[in-house]
């Protein structure tokens, strides 16, 4: 494996965590909004990685790519607050299904995962130049 394709591997999975990073936020920025109806309520958003390996006669190639953007299944809460201006015929309102402790523990490890790949690019990169060095 080259040099190149460390760096389209760990890229690529930077890239990965960085859209996974970018779900957790609009999850973040969507906790406790309310909806009058659970179909319009928010719901987490989630991306899916598919892993990608292709090997030619000559050439490989892998890292990880963003298959598609899942939202949760997990049951929007009700609650019932008949005061409020978008509550439903019955007084229910609809709160977004994210929960902020798990979107936080999903970020750490998101954030430590693209930390991993900025190291093995460094590490990959001081390989290169010690080898360099060795020819002079």
């Amino acid at each position: 494996m080259s040099f190149f394709n460390v760096l389209g591997v760990a890229g690529s999975a930077m890239n990965a965590q960085m859209v996974r990073m970018n779900a957790i936020s609009s999850n973040l920025a969507n906790v406790g909004v309310a909806a009058s109806s659970a179909e319009e309520a928010y719901k987490a958003k989630r991306p899916v990685f598919r892993t990608v390996m292709d090997q030619q006669s000559d050439h490989y190639t892998a890292g990880v790519t963003v298959d598609s953007i899942g939202q949760s299944d997990k049951p929007n809460d009700r609650r019932f607050e008949p005061n409020n201006p978008i509550a439903d015929k019955d007084g229910y309102i609809y709160i977004s299904n994210v929960n902020s402790i798990e979107e936080m523990v999903d970020m750490t490890i998101a954030s430590r995962s693209y930390q991993n790949n900025v190291e093995s690019i460094n590490t990959a990169k001081k390989l290169v130049l010690q080898t360099l060095r060795l020819g002079q």
